[in-house]
């Protein structure tokens, strides 16, 4: 238990660390703009970039294991949808963005650094394949479904459509993914120089994000804390893995870590970005932010319980092995 607790608090000590100087020194949240400029489009890209240029091809074009973490990651979405017409009497622009608290993990900042540390290296490809797919999902579920909900921002078709191809591919990460395959298709490896600077951005991915992510949590707007938390988080800590484990574990015969990266990928506290979200539509946007602060709280027992099971063997890599 203690190497399992030597994994996980380091983690959450870095969120913790960031909320509390948020919260002792009170400095201006413009501060952190240059910070979240480096982890969003230099670090993590950096991180990605490494991870994917790395991997052979073969193992980028896991269909089936593409098809059961995105399939189980918009299942979660459509439970805590559901739970969220039920909580607004039919609201779809706030449903939706509960939907997105119940599903959307916190893959970028937490993700990488967790799953490698736990798992090892062989714990990349699946940690970019599942960033890349869950995150295309939210970004074109987020507008399609607050289209559909009208409201002053109500556009075309059309337009709507062509805002969401361009933030697929114009987001950082995604290109920085989509340049990993590319660099792993050719077999392309960067001169040492280069190579060493990636590495240092790649090493300071994690801690930026992590001490950046408590320092947001920390200076966003706090809400009442409404019934439909419990549920959300719920969803979000514990349904949603148990979706992904038995999609996986029916649909075929995985790597065992790629089966136990996707799990911890999905106990995941719900992302930063739903607030980030529910501020662009002007919509949930305090309580966003305290779904983020409370499943963050409660993750550092589910996450840190989910790793216990990893590692002692007791979770099975596969519910329904072959007899």
């Amino acid at each position: 238990m203690a190497e399992i607790l030597g994994l996980a608090m380091p983690f959450f000590g870095l969120i913790f660390l960031g909320f509390i100087a948020a919260k002792v020194r009170k400095l201006p949240m413009e501060g952190m703009a240059w910070m979240n400029f480096f982890i969003i489009y230099i670090a993590l890209p950096a991180l990605f970039f490494n991870l994917i240029a790395r991997t052979p091809v073969n193992e980028l074009a896991s269909w089936g294991f593409i098809f059961a973490a995105t399939f189980g990651t918009y299942c979660a979405f459509a439970i805590a949808f559901c739970v969220g017409v039920f909580s607004t009497d039919g609201d779809i622009p706030e449903s939706t963005i509960q939907g997105l608290a119940g599903a959307y993990g916190n893959i970028g900042y937490m993700g990488p650094g967790l799953a490698i540390a736990a798992l090892g290296p062989e714990a990349a490809v699946p940690v970019a394949i599942i960033f890349c797919f869950d995150n295309t999902m939210h970004f074109a579920m987020a507008p399609f479904m607050m289209a559909m909900g009208g409201g002053a921002d109500r556009k075309p078709a059309w337009v709507t459509a062509l805002a969401v191809l361009k933030k697929i591919f114009t987001h950082p990460f995604i290109l920085s993914t989509i340049a990993g395959v590319v660099a792993a298709l050719i077999e392309f490896r960067p001169p040492v120089p280069v190579q060493t600077l990636l590495d240092y951005l790649q090493n300071a991915a994690a801690p930026c994000a992590l001490f950046a992510m408590g320092v947001t949590v920390a200076m966003s707007p706090r809400g009442s804390m409404p019934k439909v938390l419990a549920p959300l988080i719920t969803i979000k800590l514990l349904i949603h893995p148990v979706i992904i484990y038995v999609l996986l574990s029916w649909m075929g015969d995985f790597p065992p870590i790629w089966v136990y990266t996707a799990v911890l990928l999905a106990a995941l506290p719900t992302a930063t970005n739903v607030f980030v979200i529910a501020q662009q539509y002007n919509v949930w946007v305090a309580r966003a932010s305290s779904m983020v602060l409370v499943s963050t709280i409660v993750s550092v027992v589910t996450v840190t319980t989910l790793l216990w099971l990893i590692k002692t063997g007791t979770l099975p890599p596969d519910l329904f092995p072959a007899s």
